[in-house]
């Protein structure tokens, strides 16, 4: 028997929190704005706990709120869904993939127009996580995280997806004010880091046999997509994860001064929940998912 909150309230709750008013949320439902408040207390009641604050005329959601109803608004999704396909077994499908940031925005978004092309009756819908390690969360089909031990993962099917080596990236531009034909000519440029890759310049630095240069001073970014952006402005040199920037390579927006000094790190796999039915829509994705990385060049 679960024990589930008041239904009605949490799905008050949800637009609540999403549209960030009581009085808006109020006029999405046809509810007044007392009426809003009282679910919203009822909510609070049962969860023992305060879901918004009050910030001058305004109730603010709280940042567990927050998390809460995105995982509220996901699980209605997939019952509408759920509900749908019953109803209607041609309706279009909704596939939900989190993936890392970075692999999300240069290798999986730039290929998804294929799959829709074969598979014209789903929908992928990605939500991105800040980091590779982030722990996996409900209400997503497929998620992308980069590892290899089984392990790590014992509730999900580990399928490898995408192998990742590190490489010397800059911009054309840069590279032709001040070009880098051998390793030793890195010395005066910027070096830009994330903090998502810890280790980078570190391990590149090594295979080039310039590990006297470690402890060169660097302007660090939180996230990779903001260096690799720093990078292509030309505002420096940096690290690159590939096959995910071969797009980028391609449409000439970065370039691979020292091809040959790669750096091999742990790629990224495919989980999916174990109760997921063999050849379904889940499992036919990531096999999509494979033969485009093995067809990528």
């Amino acid at each position: 028997m679960r024990r589930l909150p008041p239904l009605n309230a949490l799905r008050i709750f949800e637009v609540a929190a999403r549209t960030g008013s009581y009085a808006e949320a109020g006029t999405e439902l046809g509810l007044t704005h007392g009426a809003v408040s009282r679910q919203i207390a009822a909510l609070e009641s049962w969860l023992g706990q305060r879901l918004f604050m009050k910030d001058g005329r305004r109730m603010v959601a709280t940042p567990m709120a927050k998390i809460f109803a995105a995982e509220v608004g996901l699980s209605f999704d997939r019952l509408a869904v759920a509900a749908e396909a019953c109803g209607r077994p041609d309706a279009r499908r909704i596939l939900r993939v989190s993936a890392p940031t970075s692999f999300a925005m240069r290798w999986l978004i730039p290929r998804l127009n294929r799959y829709h092309a074969g598979h014209p009756h789903i929908e992928v819908a990605v939500t991105t996580v800040s980091t590779v390690l982030e722990e996996l969360r409900g209400g997503v089909d497929v998620a992308i995280r980069r590892g290899v031990a089984r392990e790590q993962w014992p509730q999900h099917r580990v399928v490898p997806v995408l192998d990742d080596t590190d490489t010397l990236i800059m911009s054309p531009a840069l590279f032709a004010q001040r070009p880098i034909l051998k390793p030793a000519d890195i010395k005066g440029h910027t070096l830009l880091a994330s903090e998502t890759r810890a280790g980078d310049w570190t391990n590149w630095l090594e295979a080039a046999g310039l590990q006297h240069l470690a402890g060169h001073p660097r302007q660090i970014f939180d996230h990779f997509f903001v260096t690799r952006q720093a990078v292509e402005d030309g505002l420096g040199i940096g690290i690159g994860p590939f096959p995910m920037l071969e797009i980028d390579v391609a449409r000439g927006r970065l370039m691979t001064p020292l091809p040959e000094i790669r750096v091999p790190r742990t790629g990224y796999v495919a989980l999916i929940p174990r109760q997921a039915e063999a050849g379904n829509l889940v499992a036919g994705f990531v096999d999509w998912l494979v033969e485009e990385t093995r067809g990528a060049g």
